[in-house]
């Protein structure tokens, strides 16, 4: 028997470390993930008060000066579409077991693929380091994980590229699916602005669910005296002393307005978003997240 590839090994260590945890937190009940995905449009109708703002039509609406919405019925099949962010950013962390940011992505993705194919649906992503590197059309079966992992573990690390353009993710992401599907936009989010108005377009036609990365170094600076920090995207050095507290402050000041500034551009959106730390263990993490959509929203 030949050898294992890196791609199998690594969905085999998902399988064993992570997916049958999560079967027993979840209990087989994946739905609160997957929710809203595989639908067909069934019917308009004007809009009533307390109905879900994300499913007017706005086309119609247009055309008829009035306010429609969309009625869909549940169809068996769902397609996924990841949007993946790879730019050099995500290469950073400092989780004591070195996980970093490009490492939770990888196995995030290996995770919601394998579960969404074993149950006959497809997946389907697009990858984006300086740009839309590459394609990956949706199909089915634990074969399409195993392209999927491939193409990740392939994919090279930047030493340093253009600024994070997602916009450019968004747009592709447009072209390319037609159909109404689940979308998870995988990123942490350090970017170029102007991304927030193209995710909102997204979320009309698609159920989105975005997925920001972090690593604790990014909101709290430590002080470890006087260290060279070097920008993930451009390759810029600068000398700081980060004994100085007036520094760590202004440091934490401008992470939280960061974060502030994209959970407002979500909510927005209308999207539901989930947060997941290089330190924060997996299995907890998707159970969260979950737990999150599984909460009530009123009905199209």
């Amino acid at each position: 028997m030949p050898p294992a590839t890196a791609p199998e090994r690594l969905l085999r260590r998902l399988d064993w470390h992570v997916l049958r945890h999560l079967d027993g937190q979840l209990q087989g009940d994946y739905s609160s993930l997957f929710r809203g995905a595989g639908l067909d449009l069934a019917a308009l109708r004007e809009y009533q008060p307390g109905d879900d703002v994300r499913a007017i039509d706005w086309n119609v609406t247009a055309r008829m000066q009035v306010p429609y919405v969309r009625e869909f019925d549940e169809d068996r099949e769902i397609t996924a579409w990841f949007l993946l962010d790879l730019s050099p950013s995500v290469d950073f962390g400092t989780a004591p077991d070195g996980r970093d940011k490009r490492a939770v992505l990888v196995e995030l993705v290996g995770i919601l693929a394998r579960v969404l194919t074993r149950r006959g649906n497809r997946v389907g992503a697009l990858l984006y380091a300086s740009r839309v590197e590459r394609t990956i059309p949706a199909r089915g079966g634990r074969l399409q994980v195993l392209r999927l992992m491939a193409a990740l573990l392939d994919e090279p690390r930047l030493a340093r590229s253009p600024a994070t353009e997602l916009t450019a993710l968004l747009d592709a992401a447009d072209r390319t699916i037609r159909r109404r599907s689940l979308v998870v936009l995988v990123s942490d989010f350090l970017t170029a602005p102007g991304w927030e108005r193209r995710l909102t377009q997204l979320q009309r036609r698609h159920d989105v669910l975005t997925v920001r990365l972090v690593d604790p170094r990014e909101q709290d600076l430590p002080d470890v005296g006087p260290v060279l920090l070097r920008d993930a995207e451009t390759g810029e050095r600068l000398y700081v002393d980060t004994g100085d507290r007036r520094l760590r402050e202004r440091f934490r000041a401008a992470a939280r307005e960061r974060e502030v500034t994209i959970e407002a551009a979500f909510r927005r959106a209308g999207v539901d978003a989930a947060t997941i730390s290089t330190e924060d263990d997996l299995v907890a993490a998707l159970v969260r997240v979950a737990r999150r959509r599984r909460r009530p929203r009123r009905r199209h």
